[in-house]
C-alpha cells in the first residue's frame, strides 16, 4: 500500500491546490451561513471524491495482475489522462492574466451569498467530482491504485488517504475561520486574492507536471 500512496501523492496535492474551489469556500465563509456552509462544502467535496473512487476502483479493481503488473488498457487509460491534463494545462496557460490585468472570477460565484446548506453541499460535490482537472486527477489516482494488485481493503485505504490529502486545500480556509475568529477575514481575503490572481498559473504547472508523470508511467509500462 505504501507504493500506492507514494504514486498518488502528487495527484492528491494537485487536487488540494485547486484555486477556484478554495475561493468558493472563502466566499462562503463571509456569509451569514458560514458556520454551516463551510463544513457542508467540505462534506460535499469528500462525497464527490468518494464517488470517483468507488466507480473507478470498482471497475478497475481486478485490472492488476497478481504480480502487480497493470493491464494494458489501464496503461492506455493513464496515457489518455496524461494527454488530457496537458491539454488542460495548455488551455489554462492561455487564460492567465497579463501584467496589470485582474483575473476574472466565475460568474456563478456571485450567487454564493444565497447558498443554502444543500447548495453548498452540492457545490462541493460538483467542484471535486466534475471539475475537469479534479476529475482527471481523481480517475488517475484511482486507476493507479487499482492497477497495483493490492487487496481491496488496501485499495480503499489508499484512496481514503488520497481523498484526505486532496481535501486539505478547501479545508484550510474553514479551519482558519474557526481557529482565528476576528482575525480570519483578513487572512482569508489575502488568500482569496492571491489564489484568484494566480489560478491559471497554478493550474498550468500542476496539470503539466502530473500529466507528464502519467504519460511517463504509461509509456514505461507499454514499452516493457
Amino acid at each position: 500500500m505504501g507504493e500506492a500512496v507514494g504514486q498518488i501523492l502528487p495527484m492528491a496535492v494537485g487536487v488540494a491546490l485547486s484555486p477556484v474551489p478554495i475561493i468558493a469556500v472563502i466566499l462562503m465563509l463571509v456569509t451569514r451561513q458560514a458556520r454551516v456552509n463551510g463544513p457542508a462544502f467540505i462534506i460535499g467535496w469528500l462525497i464527490g471524491l468518494a464517488i470517483i473512487g468507488i466507480v473507478v476502483i470498482g471497475i478497475l479493481g481486478g485490472a492488476g495482475s497478481s504480480s502487480g503488473e497493470p493491464a494494458m488498457w489501464v496503461l492506455w487509460l493513464e496515457l489518455v489522462l496524461g494527454l488530457l491534463l496537458l491539454l488542460v494545462a495548455w488551455r489554462q496557460f492561455g487564460t492567465r492574466p497579463h501584467a496589470g490585468e485582474t483575473a476574472a472570477v466565475p460568474k456563478w460565484m456571485g450567487a454564493i451569498d444565497a447558498f443554502t446548506l444543500a447548495k453548498a453541499l452540492g457545490a462541493g460535490v460538483l467542484l471535486s467530482g466534475l471539475n475537469p482537472k479534479n476529475l482527471l486527477l481523481g480517475v488517475g489516482a484511482a486507476a493507479t491504485i487499482a492497477q497495483l494488485g493490492i487487496s481491496t481493503g488496501e485499495q480503499a485505504v489508499a484512496y481514503v488517504v488520497f481523498a484526505l490529502i486532496a481535501t486539505i486545500g478547501v479545508a484550510a480556509p474553514v479551519v482558519i475561520y474557526f481557529a482565528l475568529g476576528d482575525r480570519a477575514p483578513a487572512v482569508l481575503d489575502r488568500m482569496k486574492g492571491w489564489m484568484g490572481q494566480n489560478n491559471a498559473v497554478i493550474m498550468t504547472i500542476l496539470c503539466l507536471i502530473i500529466g507528464v508523470k502519467l504519460i511517463g508511467q504509461a509509456l514505461g509500462g507499454l514499452t516493457t
